[in-house]
């Protein structure tokens, strides 16, 4: 890391920390409360969504007052905003269909690794291949099965890699804090 990237992050120790503490809260609200963390997320998304699509439209106007192409832009800005409606309508819906999709990746990925894992020569690796493909197989099944118990597990995930993420940045947060105080440079981490 070079010395003038350490000294502003040494200066702005109290940003790095500050996004640990968001990391942390976000991991426990997510582990305690998986149903009101993926909710949330999904309502976020559906404002993301909105958004995008009315910058989307807008955009298209201003292609065809030039006289641009403009109709896929309006086409993904409406489809944006049905999108986004949707979801805020509806935030349940759109984390079982998020389930489903991962639930459909999962038995594909998982046939192809198998599929695989069957066509290999030899022992080279060719085992794990093969438990990597009934592990996702597996994984994929029980999301179909029990596709909200699957959202809960995915939630529980997300809030595991926060909080540890978290942790992370408000222990830099604070030895960024201890360097800046010091009027050194930052050591490398493993110092």
């Amino acid at each position: 890391m070079d010395t003038a990237m350490s000294a502003a992050l040494a200066r702005n120790w109290w940003a790095v920390a500050l996004r640990g503490v968001a990391g942390i809260i976000f991991g426990v609200i997510a582990l305690l409360l998986p149903g009101a963390a993926i909710l949330t997320l999904a309502l976020l998304f559906a404002v993301y969504l909105i958004v995008d699509g009315a910058f989307a439209i807008v955009a298209a106007v201003r292609a065809a007052r030039q006289h641009e192409r403009w109709g896929l832009l309006l086409a993904e800005g409406v489809l944006d905003l049905l999108m986004g409606i949707i979801v805020y309508m509806f935030p349940a819906g759109a984390v079982l269909g998020f389930v489903l999709v991962t639930a459909a990746w999962a038995l594909i990925t998982g046939g192809l690794m198998l599929g695989a894992s069957l066509r290999l020569h030899g022992g080279h690796g060719r085992l794990w291949l093969a438990l990597g493909g009934i592990v996702s197989l597996v994984w994929g099944v029980l999301l179909i099965l029990a596709p909200m118990i699957g959202a809960v597990v995915l939630t529980w995930w997300l809030g595991a890699y926060a909080l540890v993420f978290g942790i992370m940045l408000l222990v830099l947060g604070f030895r960024l804090r201890r360097q800046h105080g010091a009027g050194g440079t930052v050591a490398p981490m493993g110092a």
